[in-house]
C-alpha cells in the first residue's frame, strides 16, 4: 500500500514538475525511466526499461498504423496499418494491465524520438509516405524482433519474459509481411 501510495505521489509530483514550464524537460519514457529507477519496480531494472520502451515502441505502431489508413496511397500499406493498430493496440493493453500488477510506470505520451518520426510522416503522403512508412516499420520491427527476443530469453521477471516471448511471433510475422511489401515496392 505504501508503494502504491509513494508511486501515486511521484507520478503526481513528476507530472506537476513538467507543467510547471521546467527548462529540463523530459519526455514521458524518460519520466517514466526515472520514476521506475527510484521505485524499483522488478528486480532488474532493465526489465522495467524494457517495458517502458516497449510500451513507447507500441504507441508509435498504433499512430503510425492509423496514419497510415489515411494516407498511404498502396492498399497493402493501409492494410498493413490496420494490422499495426489493431494487433499493437492489443499488445498495449496487455503490457499495461501487466505493468500495473508489477508497478512499473510506463508513459503516457510519445518520447521524443516516437514524435519525431509522426511529425515526419504527417508532411508526407502518397508514394512518398509509402516508402518512408515501410522502410520505417522494416528497421522499427528488426529492432522489435531482437530486443523482444532478448527480454524473451534474459528478463529476471517471469511474467515480463513470458510477455516478451508471447510477442515475439506476432512482431515477426509483422516484419516477414512489411518486407515483403518492402520488396514489392
Amino acid at each position: 500500500m505504501k508503494k502504491t501510495i509513494l508511486l501515486a505521489v511521484l507520478v503526481a509530483s513528476g507530472l506537476t514538475f513538467q507543467s510547471c514550464g521546467s527548462s529540463e524537460k523530459k519526455d514521458s519514457e524518460e519520466r517514466a525511466e526515472q520514476i521506475n529507477e527510484e521505485n524499483k519496480p522488478t528486480e532488474d531494472d532493465d526489465d522495467s526499461e524494457f517495458a517502458v520502451k516497449a510500451a513507447s515502441g507500441g504507441m508509435l505502431e498504433v499512430e503510425l498504423g492509423r496514419m497510415a489508413q489515411e494516407k498511404a496511397q498502396s492498399q497493402q500499406v493501409k492494410d498493413f496499418g490496420a494490422m499495426m493498430v489493431k494487433d499493437h493496440s492489443k499488445a498495449n493493453d496487455e503490457l499495461k494491465a501487466l505493468a500495473s500488477s508489477k508497478n512499473i510506470v510506463l508513459p503516457s505520451t510519445l518520447g521524443e524520438e516516437e514524435q519525431k518520426h509522426v511529425d515526419e510522416l504527417a508532411k508526407l503522403s502518397g508514394k512518398e509516405f509509402d516508402k518512408k512508412y515501410v522502410s520505417l516499420m522494416v528497421d522499427d520491427h528488426q529492432k522489435d524482433v531482437d530486443e523482444f527476443k532478448e527480454e524473451a530469453k534474459d528478463a529476471k521477471d517471469p511474467d515480463i519474459k513470458a510477455f516478451a516471448a508471447k510477442t515475439v511471433p506476432t512482431l515477426q510475422e509483422h516484419l516477414n509481411k512489411i518486407k515483403a511489401i518492402n520488396d514489392a515496392m
